[in-house]
């Protein structure tokens, strides 16, 4: 077998088993419990952006970018136009120089890597046998892998640290015309692109004798064409000047979250030419899809928490292996069967303060679940008695 990959078989005896799964109970309490507060916080936070945009959908004011006008100080507009800087940005390593928004160096470095497949066995009595299979591969990343963690380290060997970073700047000042951009919305211009040196292009002196021009950037090293490990690879993006929309509170000639009654904020910025309309259609549905996310974050949550806090009982049950898959199937039932309808009172309870015509309906849904569960667990007790005599 090859020295890049090996594989190691470990067991683990039912009482460790046991041991580990108690441990885990108070861990999946921790989950359960913390899944409500989640489930609880995402419907109020959704509703107030709801409620937030839906405000600003009626008040928003499209203004041209030409002119500040002071009549609109403290509200809502929208506003499109060329976001725009008179600063050059320099990287101070590697002196490579832009008109941008923003400068970013991505430096990698050419490094061993672990990856392991595992595949565990129950055993008769309870126990386990774990086989785990480790391989070796080489590859560029931007952060330092620690190789001293490797199963075989010693033979795979990284450099403690790297030499170069991955580095972003940002220009100081961004108008759109006759604004300024606000700090907050120029972190939200991403359109990044590379940018191609010359062939002409210097090298900087902390790399004349082991650089080389490469690409969109320098690669420092012997041959870039057979990379060794410790070889770096370092290149530069930039965001140039592009058209954006915004919509936020206009303060002087620059821009702030606008507060809405519902106390929620607007402060959006989308690349490219966009009406306000649209704009807060796009907030909707982001707000609908991250909503759904924490639901659905939630309801995972309460399922782990139940599963490790039923997990014990698989556990004892795997001293015959088949008589612990069984239990272990169980379990993961109960635990669907009590979170689906847990999350859905969760939601429902939460309704009741932001959306109380809707929460009913969730309610009866949660009601039918929990006795679709109980009539499932009288259905069980006979069945176990049957097994047990």
């Amino acid at each position: 077998m090859s020295q890049d990959r090996f594989t190691e078989v470990t067991t683990q005896s039912w009482l460790s088993r046991i041991g580990g799964a108690i441990k885990g109970i108070l861990l999946g309490l921790i989950l359960f419990v913390v899944a409500f507060p989640l489930l609880f916080w995402n419907e109020g936070r959704a509703v107030t952006t709801y409620k937030t945009l839906k405000e600003g959908g009626s008040i928003v004011t499209s203004v041209a970018s030409d002119s500040v006008d002071p009549a609109n100080a403290g509200r809502l507009i929208h506003v499109t136009g060329l976001a725009d800087t008179e600063t050059r940005l320099t990287d101070p390593v590697f002196e490579v120089s832009a008109k941008a928004l923003k400068l970013r160096r991505t430096a990698e470095m050419y490094q061993w890597k672990e990856d392991s497949s595992s595949e565990t066995t129950k055993k008769l009595g309870g126990g386990t046998e774990t086989v785990t299979e480790y391989s070796y591969s080489k590859t560029w990343s931007e952060r330092s892998i620690n190789s001293d963690n490797f199963k075989k380290s010693y033979e795979h060997p990284n450099p403690s640290s790297m030499p170069y970073t991955s580095t972003q700047q940002t220009a100081d000042r961004v108008t759109l015309d006759a604004f300024t951009l606000s700090p907050s919305l120029v972190r939200s211009i991403d359109s990044f692109e590379p940018l191609v040196l010359g062939s002409d292009t210097a090298l900087p002196d902390t790399i004349k004798e082991t650089g080389q021009l490469y690409g969109a950037g320098f690669y420092i090293g012997a041959d870039s064409t057979h990379p060794q490990v410790g070889d770096m690879r370092v290149r530069f993006d930039r965001v140039k000047p592009v058209q954006v929309s915004v919509i936020a509170k206009q303060v002087g000639n620059t821009f702030e979250p606008y507060v809405a009654k519902a106390r929620g904020s607007i402060e959006l910025l989308q690349i490219g030419v966009h009406s306000a309309d649209a704009m807060i259609q796009t907030a909707q549905t982001n707000n609908t899809m991250l909503t759904w996310l924490f639901r659905l974050a939630g309801f995972v949550c309460m399922m782990i928490g139940l599963n490790l806090f039923l997990r014990p009982l698989s556990v004892v049950a795997d001293v015959l292996p088949i008589a612990g898959t069984i239990v272990g199937a169980g379990a993961g039932l109960i635990a669907f069967l009590v979170a689906a309808p847990a999350s859905l009172l969760t939601i429902a309870i939460a309704w009741i303060f932001y959306r109380p015509l809707i929460a009913i309906i969730l309610v009866v849904i949660a009601v039918s679940l929990m006795l679709a569960l109980k009539g499932k667990l009288k259905t069980a007790k006979p069945v176990a008695k049957s097994l047990a005599s």
